[in-house]
């Protein structure tokens, strides 16, 4: 039955319009895969070949979503990070790759990559250089754009080190025109708004969302549940201010998905991938596909964790209690008034805990709901909104319910 009723719910999901940047792109979050947190600025292919930012590491990763089921699941953009090019652009003013690492060009990488049925992102800096070093785009924008747009690049991820972060505004503005005006479409995805909130300038996210798909807007997640929970804890300062603004072509990103790599448990993974579908986040995966083992593998290509993540709705969800060790996030879908409810346990002690609470205190309209348990796809049980609700949190885990009216449910 619960298969039953997500084809329905698909095939009567609301048409929604984008709200942000006018190019069409990141209607829903946008899923794929990004090198920095996994393989930072190795550019030493002599000794590690499989492990350096070259063209092989970004063939192989897009292989493997390709064959391991993650471009079925919806991930789709295989992201170049910094360290790509080389420390000077050519007699003409463009930039340029590594032809040692990457020799084919990145013409052939984007080549290669849309014919796995993939897009290419690539990485640049709105300052004078990348944080990394390497040429930036200040006074280059329009050419940029221009050679971004030739070699067939499907996303631009742009940083803001060594820039004058009062100019981002009318800096960044002036990127998203010039790749505008390259007639190719282009998922934007900006800093500008990160380095805003580091200088203690309030960032004009109105003006952001005209301008970016996707932003960065808080510090660079580390591979560790500590770097997760922070990352949480600004959302949840500023849920109000970053809720306003998510919307079908513009999304807040509170940085990659560190699943799979080497500190976060089983547990902590599926937390991490429950909070970003909740808050309505880009799912962008810095781990080595490779390798990865099967159980977070599992957790990467849950469909129903994909599906509201992928709510055309585009609504961020807010932490609506906290009691203790405990706090619920809830999430409204778009469609059939639908909830998704993210009971998340910052306890470390050694027993799962058992939370008890009414759901009208969840926010939730009244009714009655069925119940079902998205990681274990259980179904629970009908449960009216004035009555209480208990689930079993595992300790730095989480407890994942989606929330149906049981009307409509029950009629399928």
């Amino acid at each position: 039955m619960v298969k039953m009723l997500r084809c329905i719910v698909v095939l009567t999901a609301l048409v929604v319009s984008a709200h942000g940047l006018d190019n069409g792109l990141a209607l829903t979050p946008p899923m794929g895969w990004m090198s920095w947190e996994r393989f930072r600025c190795n550019i030493d292919c002599k000794n590690q070949p499989n492990d350096c930012i070259g063209e092989k590491l970004f063939m192989d990763m897009a292989d493997r979503m390709v064959e391991d089921g993650f471009k079925d699941a919806g991930y789709e953009y295989v992201n170049i990070d910094d360290c790509w090019d080389l420390k000077e652009r050519d007699s003409a003013g463009k930039l340029q790759a590594d032809p040692d690492r990457f020799p084919s060009g990145i013409k052939k990488l984007a080549d290669y990559v849309h014919s796995r049925g993939l897009k290419l992102g690539i990485y640049n800096d709105f300052g004078t250089k990348t944080c990394g070093g390497y040429p930036g785009s200040l006074g280059h924008l329009e050419v940029d754009a221009k050679t971004f747009a030739e070699w067939g690049v499907d996303m631009l991820k742009m940083d803001g080190c060594y820039a004058d972060v009062k100019t981002m505004p009318q800096g960044y503005s002036n990127m998203t025109k010039a790749l505008n005006a390259t007639g190719r479409p282009i998922l934007f995805s900006c800093s500008w708004p990160d380095y805003e909130r580091a200088s203690k300038i309030q960032p004009d996210y109105k003006l952001i969302a005209k301008n970016c798909n996707i932003w960065r807007n808080y510090i660079d997640i580390q591979d560790s549940w500590d770097s997760v929970l922070k990352i949480i804890d600004y959302y949840a300062q500023e849920q109000d201010t970053l809720a306003a603004v998510s919307a079908p072509g513009s999304f807040n990103d509170p940085d990659m998905l560190i699943i799979g790599d080497f500190s976060l448990s089983v547990e902590q993974a599926k937390a991490q991938m429950a909070m970003w579908s909740i808050l309505a986040a880009p799912m962008l995966m810095s781990n080595d596909l490779r390798t990865i083992s099967p159980e977070f593998r599992e957790i990467l290509l849950n469909k129903e964790v994909i599906k509201i993540n992928q709510d055309p709705s585009g609504k961020m969800g807010k932490r609506v209690m906290q009691s203790g060790n405990v706090e619920v996030w809830s999430r409204e879908l778009g469609f059939l008034d639908e909830y998704a409810l993210a009971f998340l346990n910052r306890g470390t002690e050694g027993t799962p805990l058992n939370f008890t609470v009414q759901l009208k205190d969840l926010g939730l309209r009244p009714g009655i709901y069925f119940l079902i348990e998205i990681f274990e796809d259980k179904d629970i049980a009908d449960f009216d909104t004035d009555s209480y609700f208990s689930t079993i949190i595992t300790p730095n885990g989480v407890s994942f319910i989606h929330a149906y009216p049981s009307q409509f449910y029950n009629s399928v």
